[in-house]
């Protein structure tokens, strides 16, 4: 599981930084800065949940826990669901989206905490 976690973490670097050069280059031109901002927000909670899901990894080889596995998901759906939500508010004009936002931010916090109790009680 480490090794697969590796590679989504490396996957969300690349693209957290791929898309902050589009934000910065070329979303800066088409988008108000309310939207820029919501957009480099999607950017930024991505890359540092990019780290989170290598330390996840890394913890992982260390002190195997099932909840390292669990932490790992939650990172991954967290990720998917609170950036790319981000992204696609930013991007048009469906303000529903913004509902699912939360819970991509619940999904990362219940990350950390998961991760955080798995290695306390390895």
């Amino acid at each position: 599981m480490d090794r697969l976690f590796f590679v989504v973490a490396s996957l969300f670097g690349f693209l957290g930084v791929a898309l902050g050069a589009f934000g910065a280059h070329v979303l800066n031109q088409h988008l108000d800065a309310d939207r820029l901002m919501i957009f480099e927000l999607g950017v930024r909670y991505q890359m540092y949940h990019t780290f989170a899901l290598l330390a996840a990894a890394w913890a992982y080889t260390k002190w195997p826990a099932t909840g390292l596995i669990v932490s790992g998901w939650l990172f991954i759906i967290g990720t998917v669901i609170f950036s790319g939500s981000l992204y696609a508010l930013s991007l048009s004009e469906l303000r529903w989206l913004g509902a699912l936002t939360p819970l991509g931010g619940l999904a990362l916090i219940a990350g950390w905490l998961c991760m955080a109790w798995s290695v306390w009680k390895r």
